[in-house]
């Protein structure tokens, strides 16, 4: 699959933000990558344009029957000099398997890394450089075809856009553990849906339950199974991990857990340190277990947004568990520490994860 790629850049871009209030996702670059499919030509009219509103057909499928499915990662100000990516072909690859599952064509993710690369190229003074900011990349495909029946569209839209975005923490609260509810009437997926995809609807389902979770004061919701409401799937927005009597344990993938780009990062990275990791099921009642048993020694979270979000307290039914006095672990910093460390060049990349962008490129 070649493509060339035409840009039109803007000829006056965009005020900036003041990059020392930076919230997530509220602020674009001057520019974005789009493509275009449809049956006959395939993926086409690649191009980089200024970032402007959509004029899409009120009956594009998209809207009627949620055929999207999106990506998320994230560049950084290496401290090296120039600008990274973290694993990014992991994304694309993907979001071709999401797109499999949604019907989606399929993309060619060398193409799509050169062509970030490139989209970072013109847009490379909005890379944030101070400690914790990134810049957000989000790829997605919509179904643009204009019709009403339920049908696998035969028209599609790829896009790219690039937000600059500050440290998940607060400065004050750097790390600081979150709480998390475990929900046990409505459930996110089961094997055979689409819950192991990036897809728009999976996030639509969950939003009544973190709602639920706020107003009781806890900051996110962990999912159970579907079929017996007993075993561990994952948080609303992250992986989920136990260290429990000195092993470290995460729910095996199953057909409805995301396969997280950090999940696998830690995985491998722990493994490199010597830590027996297991991929296994776990139960809301093992963990429970643990905890009387004064074995469950820490609890955290993975994800692009965060890297690593300790878990503090964890809800279940009338009963709440306090982790390690709600204390952040020193498991979980190393995980940040070494994985943030090595997303902005601070620390040596002894797996292989980082692209740096060329010389041509920044």
């Amino acid at each position: 699959m070649e493509h060339d790629i035409t840009i039109k850049q803007v000829t006056t871009g965009k005020t900036k933000p003041d990059y020392n209030h930076l919230s997530f996702g509220k602020y674009f670059t001057d520019h974005m990558f789009v493509m275009d499919y449809n049956e006959e030509d395939g993926w086409f009219d690649a191009r980089i344009t200024p970032y402007e509103p959509l004029l899409m057909d009120p009956s594009s499928l998209m809207f009627h029957y949620g055929q999207s499915v999106f990506e998320g990662l994230k560049a950084y100000t290496s401290k090296k000099g120039g600008i990274q990516l973290f694993r990014p072909e992991k994304n694309f690859n993907r979001m071709n398997i999401s797109s499999d599952r949604m019907n989606i064509p399929e993309v060619d993710p060398d193409f799509l890394v050169d062509a970030l690369k490139k989209l970072l190229h013109i847009d490379r003074d909005w890379v944030p450089v101070e400690e914790g900011q990134s810049l957000y990349i989000r790829p997605f495909i919509i179904a643009t075809e204009p019709a009403l029946s339920v049908k696998p569209a035969s028209q599609y839209k790829l896009m790219i856009i690039l937000s600059p975005v500050g440290s998940y923490y607060a400065q004050s609260d750097q790390m600081s553990p979150v709480s998390i509810y475990v929900e046990d009437e409505y459930v996110r997926s089961v094997r055979g849906l689409v819950g192991f995809t990036k897809t728009a609807g999976n996030y639509a389902a969950s939003l009544k339950v973190q709602k639920k979770a706020e107003e009781l004061g806890y900051d996110q919701v962990l999912w159970l199974d579907a079929i017996e409401k007993k075993y561990i799937e994952e948080v609303g927005s992250m992986n989920i991990f136990f260290k429990i009597n000195g092993e470290i344990i995460t729910p095996a993938l199953n057909g409805s857990i995301l396969d997280g780009i950090t999940r696998d990062s830690v995985i491998e990275l722990l493994r490199h340190w010597g830590w027996n990791v297991h991929e296994r099921r776990i139960s809301i009642d093992e963990v429970k277990q643990a905890h009387v048993d004064g074995e469950l020694e820490e609890v955290f979270g993975t994800g692009t947004a965060a890297v690593i979000s300790p878990v503090g307290r964890l809800k279940w039914k009338d009963e709440e568990l306090v982790i390690n006095g709600n204390q952040t672990g020193p498991v979980s910093y190393d995980l940040y520490d070494t994985i943030s460390g090595i997303q902005t060049g601070a620390k040596e990349d002894v797996l292989g994860w980082t692209v740096p962008l060329q010389e041509q490129e920044t």
